[in-house]
């Protein structure tokens, strides 16, 4: 969420932002609300200053010499009725537009960090950094479903009699390469300073407003009808929200969380897309990492938490290019975004496997995530930032692409050799 402040001292920098992102908000009407907003506490001050003043003036002279009158002791309790009326009319009207002012603050995005390229679309995302080379493959290189299929590893026809389109179901050898890349990237993580976390993989509507994606992504989340409860799009929600409400000591930042967790979006908006296999899943295995940041460190940390996440690519060997999102291109909550990319020979192209960001305090605001800074003085807001480190299936998916044989068996990345008791290939 925005700082309120910002909002009201400095509405043409927040169009300003808005026009960057191509993003459309109603600011005019939240200026209005906020507008209205604050007209009826301030007349909401008067009455009761006005209540105030003639409870004393009637008590002084309720005091004085024969000034019990009926009359005017009557005529006293009328005024203060209509005045309680009059206020609790304007403590209503303040409270409704209190509510539709915080409504409609919390449908505008971020601010894009100074740094973010302009542009609309990802085709206006820049390329940072490659690292590795795509492999040339000596023979037409098949995809993930075909080999999967052959191998007796991936099997989503039985995932669709059970739960239709976008599940899989993995068997013998792909159950375990999909476990064995969990853990490696657990194992690595927590060699680089990250807490395990073993979180819900429900989370309340507050929880997911703290995060960003409530209200604005509802569509795209499974909700549990009859609970206010909600299976979690990924752990970013859990890990963020474990600071909810807390104020941190500058000298624990920052802090580094990571969990390895089930992830359920419905895929709202992307008929069509990636129907083939399971880059797009509405159930997904994903590793991921969080930091809570001091606001002087958190785009340090962004760089270090992408560091992280490429690490895990660079101990598998995977070709991979990072991404800066354009201004256009970036989530709601993020203020600045790489996204990290890796080669599929089947698509003759990069996909994406991870998205790291910064969220400064927009998400800090919403969920109250403070520290206390090392020379003392009032808490402040901290940054919170996250990762994929990384998406578990996608990861899969890439090592059985592009370690496929002739033969159609997978060589088992050597780095990932000791979570599969030494086994070198998966073959028929």
């Amino acid at each position: 969420m925005l700082d309120p402040n910002l909002i009201r001292q400095h509405p043409d920098e927040v169009r300003a932002m808005l026009a960057r992102r191509g993003a459309g908000a109603d600011l005019d009407r939240l200026l209005a609300v906020d507008a209205e907003r604050r007209a009826a506490i301030a007349a909401l001050d008067e009455l009761r200053h006005q209540r105030k003043t003639s409870a004393e003036a009637f008590g002084r002279r309720l005091r004085e010499p024969g000034g019990k009158d009926p009359e005017a002791a009557a005529a006293h309790r009328e005024e203060a009725r209509q005045l309680g009326a009059r206020i609790a009319e304007l403590e209503a009207a303040a409270r409704e537009r209190d509510q539709e002012f915080q409504d409609l603050a919390l449908t505008l995005p971020n601010m894009p960090h100074a740094s973010v390229p302009p542009g609309r679309t990802s085709e206006d995302n820049v390329e940072v950094r490659r690292w590795g080379a795509p492999r040339a493959f000596p023979f037409p290189p098949r995809d993930h479903v075909a080999l999967g299929a052959e191998l007796g590893i991936l099997d989503l026809e039985a995932a669709a009699k059970i739960s239709g389109a976008r599940f899989a179901v993995y068997r013998g050898l792909g159950a375990r390469l999909e476990r064995a890349l969990a853990n490696f990237m657990l194992d690595l993580h927590a060699a680089r300073g990250y807490t395990e976390i073993l979180p819900p993989a429900m989370v309340s509507s507050q929880s997911l407003r703290g995060t960003g994606q409530l209200p604005k992504f509802a569509a795209d989340l499974f909700h549990c009808e009859g609970h206010d409860l909600w299976l979690i799009p990924t752990a970013e929600v859990p890990l963020t929200n474990l600071f909810a409400a807390e104020t941190l000591e500058a000298a624990d930042l920052p802090a580094r969380v990571m969990a390895h967790t089930s992830c359920f979006r419905s895929e709202a908006g992307s008929y069509g897309k990636d129907t083939r296999g399971i880059i797009r899943q509405h159930q997904f295995q994903k590793v991921e990492l969080v930091q809570i940041a001091a606001p002087e460190q958190s785009y340090a940390q962004l760089e270090q938490l992408t560091a992280d996440a490429e690490a895990v690519l660079q101990a598998l060997e995977l070709p991979y290019r990072v991404m800066a999102l354009c201004a256009g291109d970036l989530g709601f909550s993020a203020a600045k975004t790489y996204d990290l990319e890796v080669w599929l020979p089947s698509q003759n192209a990069y996909r994406e496997i991870s998205s790291c960001s910064n969220f400064a305090a927009f998400q800090a605001r919403r969920a109250n995530i403070r520290y206390r800074p090392a020379g003392g003085g009032k808490p402040e807001l901290a940054h919170t930032l996250n990762g994929s480190g990384l998406a578990v299936g996608r990861t899969w998916v890439a090592v059985v692409e592009n370690y496929q044989q002739p033969d159609g068996s997978v060589v088992v990345p050597p780095a990932l050799r000791p979570y599969l008791s030494g086994l070198e290939r998966i073959a028929k």
